[in-house]
């Protein structure tokens, strides 16, 4: 019998320049015992047949799905209900990660590991957030990651399966923004220990072309969806969360999307249009923290207008 320790999850969607080198990253890894499901999502380009021809005559234990297009939660739940190792792991179709990814995710006695990740557009690459700890209790890490103390991605950690298909956890489908960050604290919430390592074993990958595109204004939705995540503790009797939700997560969220789209030039009346159907003034004016980033929220709410020619004209520097 197959002695499965991880499985590793790719769904794909026409990736077909760049799902080859993905792959290849994936096969070499330094480590043994795991599996490969590719679930393809009613992809309409090359990729489906780069995947079959990458695996051809491989003893690597691979699954191949193909399926009509549903969404990137979709294919990655359809993944988890087919996985047979002790860990899942994530990675997208477009990143690759290095020959180490999966060896230094593999930690037994731990419920979850977590590597460090870079984002790389061309030849810039992000900076790394260093931990002083090798390990850390899984509520505490939820609090930093609601607090925004550290960068987090959900492919940096692998999963204990056991945890994942116990609780019936699976990433939103009707949601195309913030989903992943929902499905790991969701996760995180059940577990205990987290086991961290400082190694830079995966490289996410932004393309210029789709980073504006893609987004448009329904980065704002992220709001609803931490919204359900506070009710969700709420439920599990940790208002302590659901509180830190509503008065850290939640504005920071708000005001980073809004940067963001002033920053790439979204035309500022739909930016406030839309803020003030969702109630995001409201909400973004309960903020409790940091002295700095208070000014900034009181700053933006006495005058918006003014705030945003300011920011255009200073960036970042107010």
């Amino acid at each position: 019998m197959e002695n499965i320790k991880v499985s590793v999850i790719l769904p794909v969607f026409n990736e077909a320049n760049y799902i080859k080198a993905t792959l290849d990253s994936i096969i070499n890894q330094n480590f043994n015992g795991y599996e490969v499901i590719v679930i393809d999502d009613g992809s309409t380009d090359d990729t489906l047949n780069i995947v079959e021809k990458t695996f051809e005559g491989l003893s690597l234990p691979h699954q191949i799905i193909h399926q009509e297009n549903a969404g990137v939660s979709s294919a990655r739940n359809k993944g988890i209900s087919l996985a047979r190792g002790e860990y899942i792991v994530f990675v997208d179709g477009d990143d690759y990660i290095l020959t180490n990814h999966l060896s230094q995710l593999y930690n037994e006695g731990y419920d979850f590991s977590l590597t460090q990740m870079v984002k790389k557009e061309n030849d810039n690459l992000s900076n790394i957030h260093y931990y002083k700890f090798e390990e850390i209790d899984a509520n505490d890490f939820i609090r930093l990651e609601l607090e925004m103390k550290v960068p987090f991605n959900f492919v940096q950690l692998s999963y204990k399966t056991d945890i994942i298909k116990k609780h019936n956890l699976k990433f939103r489908e009707d949601v195309t923004y913030g989903e992943d960050t929902d499905f790991a604290i969701k996760a995180l919430s059940y577990g205990n220990s987290i086991k961290i390592s400082n190694e830079i074993t995966y490289y996410y990958i932004q393309h210029h072309d789709s980073l504006i595109s893609t987004s448009k204004l329904k980065r704002f939705d992220y709001i609803l969806v931490l919204e359900d995540l506070a009710l969700f503790f709420k439920n599990q009797n940790r208002s302590d969360l659901a509180e830190l939700i509503y008065t850290s997560r939640i504005p920071r969220a708000i005001f980073g999307n809004m940067n963001y789209f002033f920053y790439n030039d979204y035309d500022y009346g739909e930016v406030i249009k839309k803020m003030n159907e969702l109630d995001l003034f409201k909400k973004l004016s309960k903020f409790k923290g940091d002295k700095k980033f208070t000014i900034k929220i009181k700053l933006f709410l006495l005058n918006p207008k003014l705030y945003y020619i300011l920011w255009k004209k200073f960036k970042n520097s107010i």
